[in-house]
């Protein structure tokens, strides 16, 4: 796998899709399609010349594109504020 395109999604906030070749969503089940939305190209990134990713681990992307011919990047869970607070407090959440 040497190169992918990322597409980022036209209905989930921080969503992407990685794909083996540009406009190839073949191997994309239609359901996910379907909440993706239509995809917005974001990039073509040579996986090979790439040691690591911003929000993404990189063995996974390119095991899932090998495997599934897809790899979908969802967003990361919000922090919960309060019990961030309660930590930097020394309170143990009950």
């Amino acid at each position: 796998m040497m190169i992918c395109a990322i597409y980022k999604s036209s209905r989930k906030a921080d969503t992407y899709l990685y794909v083996p070749k540009r406009d190839d969503f073949s191997q994309v089940p239609q359901p996910l399609m379907e909440v993706f939305g239509t995809p917005q190209f974001v990039m073509i990134l040579p996986l090979a010349k790439i040691k690591q990713l911003a929000n993404a681990d990189m063995a996974k992307v390119t095991a899932e594109l090998a495997d599934k011919g897809y790899y979908l990047q969802l967003p990361p869970p919000p922090e919960d504020l309060l019990k961030a607070h309660r930590r930097s407090l020394g309170l143990e959440d009950s």
